[in-house]
């Protein structure tokens, strides 16, 4: 009798043990991400196309802002509780969920979300700490403005130039606001309060079915360890598709192909 009732407390604990660690296993499990009808998608991996570099890139409040669609980040989630002039603090939710997988919106035409520099003025070289005019925008530019209007060739980012970014890891900073860009000749404002930087890799890019007629596709990111990013050289994308004006073109399907994305180092 003494067998039997060992044997079964035994059998007892080895189930408890199988339940607590499956409930520890499906808490560890990310949500998974889902498309414009809360449906499940799989992500998969796509092939590198920069290996061990990161390109530059802005982001503004078309793509991350507080209490949206599709994350509904809070003030704390993105520094925008303490968001300023030069600021380059990583922003804490990215901080906190490296490695998942989250979309993002990138704006409409006219109004877009990512930005690719392809040129740094001569000027930020001298700003110091560095003599890389790139690295020293990442260290904030002494929080001054003064050298950050009219930036040449800040390219918007449509549909077809997100879609050649796919598979790139992204290091960007963040703006609190829009970014301000003028056409003919293509320049762009850098002033303004920022929330910090990212560092993203593109898994994904897909045509918005749940927005505007004029609004662009949403990007599927993996969070990257920014600490590791940041040490990596800085590229910037030259080829990046330059829109005509504001209107145009109407870029907001990813094509099918496409020409494959050129880098330049970042000087």
């Amino acid at each position: 009798m003494k067998l039997l009732q060992k044997k079964n407390w035994l059998v007892i604990l080895l189930a408890s043990s199988v339940l607590i660690l499956s409930m520890a296993v499906s808490c560890q499990m990310e949500d998974p991400i889902i498309d414009d009808n809360d449906d499940p998608v799989k992500i998969d991996e796509p092939a590198p196309v920069l290996t061990g570099g990161a390109v530059f890139l802005l982001i503004d409040e078309e793509s991350i802002y507080t209490d949206e669609k599709p994350n509904y980040f809070k003030d704390k989630d993105i520094n925008d509780d303490i968001a300023e002039v030069g600021l380059r603090k990583p922003l804490p939710y990215f901080v906190n969920n490296v490695g998942k997988t989250i979309w993002l919106y990138t704006g409409q035409v006219g109004d877009e979300g990512w930005f690719a520099p392809k040129t740094i003025p001569d000027s930020w070289k001298k700003v110091g700490p560095t003599t890389n005019g790139t690295l020293n925008f990442f260290a904030g530019m002494n929080k001054s403005e003064d050298l950050l209007d009219k930036i040449p060739n800040v390219t918007p980012l449509r549909a077809t130039g997100l879609a050649m970014l796919k598979g790139a890891t992204v290091y960007a900073v963040v703006y609190k606001s829009d970014v301000s860009m003028n056409y003919d000749p293509l320049n762009g404002s850098l002033k303004g309060a920022t929330l910090g930087v990212v560092a993203l890799k593109v898994m994904d890019v897909i045509k918005r079915t749940d927005g505007s007629s004029s609004s662009l596709p949403r990007v599927a990111v993996k969070i990257e360890n920014i600490t590791s990013v940041s040490k990596l050289p800085l590229w910037l994308f030259s080829n990046a598709p330059v829109p005509k004006s504001s209107s145009e073109p109407k870029d907001i399907t990813p094509p099918a192909t496409y020409s494959a994305p050129q880098f330049v180092a970042a000087p």
